[in-house]
């Protein structure tokens, strides 16, 4: 059977022997929104939660919008403009607005990147500034979360009188879903919240996983933190497979995303009967697969369907390479994995992006991994902890080898965009 998986810009079709295929995984068929501008200026007059946007700007003197990154499909061009008009038709002006770029840990957006995703008119108009992680200076400590994690977190987004985050609500590996609260941590804290967030007393929580908020300390630590530091008002959106709105989730902070991921829920949760032996899958092609790093969440989404010593076949463009040079550098210097985990569960050990090499090792432990790219040379994707493959066609070939001829297959096109279970198929009425 040949089928279409996500990969850079393009996709690639793959074809995969149908006596093995057992499965082909998608987000469940969502009508998209057909008027998603007016769906979200409506949104704005008439939350899901709490009062109108317009109503809680009146007589702010500015507002900060926190936006994402060019590593989330965001479409900004279709929720910024009527939000932001919504902002200046309360008595703001466009210099008072600022746009925020919650990078994390990730780099900055670039001029171009920037107008690509936040359009020319945006940019043009407003201020539009990067957050900056490991810039202590532009930070504000505001003392420690319940279970003692030091919240430093960006100035302009503290200092601003209305504060508005928007963002895109899809599973999550660690969070259980993005959006809402993931916009202030760790989208704008500062690398030493980071470090906390994403260290191993909390990322080797097994509630730390894909489809969990309840429980999860990842999700509970964020949202203690975008509490305490104020949120006026969230606008966070669903997808489908094609990146087409599906709905928008506005109002207050934890009940509007809480609506939205109930909403989400219903549309990412696929089923297989039994674990498989092989999944060929993606990391949701571009922007999401720019970097191996990025890929990795892809790779771990899927083992909950895989039987132990399995094999994971991914396809990743990794334009720009592996990731930081962090993380390239402790994916070099690991040579036992074991030890790794050993090393990083020391107190006082930290090093930025090891949660990534953390993660990527949970998948590891449990199967073999080959990666199919463009990005990256052999020898790099060695440095990656992975086996290259010249064609997906050629991982499942040496998968088949590795296993048998009858070894089982489930194809997952869209990589992490989906939540792979192991049971019955859910209803969707």
């Amino acid at each position: 059977m040949n089928i279409t998986i996500d990969y850079h810009k393009t996709g690639i079709t793959v074809s995969v022997p149908d006596k093995n295929l057992v499965a082909v995984l998608a987000m469940r068929e969502t009508q998209p929104l057909v008027d998603p501008t007016s769906i979200t200026q409506a949104a704005l007059l008439h939350p899901a939660t709490g009062p109108p946007l317009k109503t809680i700007a009146q007589g702010r003197r500015n507002a900060c919008v926190v936006v994402s990154d060019i590593t989330r499909p965001v479409p900004h061009n279709i929720i910024l403009p009527p939000l932001l008009e919504c902002l200046e038709q309360s008595g703001l002006r466009p210099q008072d607005i600022i746009i925020l770029v919650a990078t994390g840990l990730h780099g900055p957006m670039d001029e171009d990147q920037l107008r690509e995703t936040m359009t020319e008119a945006v940019v043009n108009r407003y201020p539009v500034i990067n957050h900056k992680a490991r810039n202590s200076k532009e930070q504000v400590y505001l003392g420690t979360t319940k279970t003692g994690i030091p919240i430093h977190l960006d100035r302009r987004y503290v200092e601003s009188d209305l504060k508005v985050l928007t963002g895109l609500i899809e599973a999550h590996f660690m969070a259980g879903y993005s959006g809402g609260r993931k916009l202030v941590a760790p989208g704008l804290v500062g690398v030493e919240t980071i470090k906390y967030l994403h260290g191993p007393k909390i990322l080797e929580h097994p509630l730390a996983t894909a489809g969990v908020l309840d429980g999860n300390p990842l999700h509970e630590s964020a949202l203690e933190i975008a509490q305490r530091s104020g949120v006026d008002f969230i606008l966070n959106v669903s997808m489908d497979e094609e990146r087409r709105m599906t709905g928008v989730y506005a109002g207050e902070l934890d009940s509007a995303h809480r609506y939205g991921v109930s909403q989400v829920e219903n549309m990412v949760v696929a089923n297989v009967e039994e674990p498989v032996d092989i999944v060929v899958t993606s990391a949701a092609g571009y922007p999401l697969d720019t970097t191996f790093y990025q890929a990795v969440k892809g790779i771990v989404g899927v083992l909950g369907i895989l039987k132990d010593g399995g094999t994971i076949i991914i396809a990743a463009g990794c334009v720009d390479g592996i990731g930081s040079s962090e993380f390239e550098q402790l994916l070099r210097s690991t040579t036992d994995i074991d030890v790794f985990l050993e090393w990083i569960l020391q107190p006082g050990v930290f090093t930025i992006d090891q949660w990534e090499v953390e993660e990527l090792i949970k998948a590891l432990k449990k199967c073999q991994v080959y990666l199919y790219t463009d990005g990256l040379s052999d020898d790099e994707v060695r440095n990656c902890l992975v086996q290259p493959v010249s064609s997906i066609e050629a991982g499942i070939a040496a998968a088949l080898r590795h296993h048998s001829n009858e070894a089982t297959i489930a194809v997952i096109p869209r990589g992490p965009y989906v939540i792979p279970q192991v049971g019955p198929e859910q209803n969707s009425d």
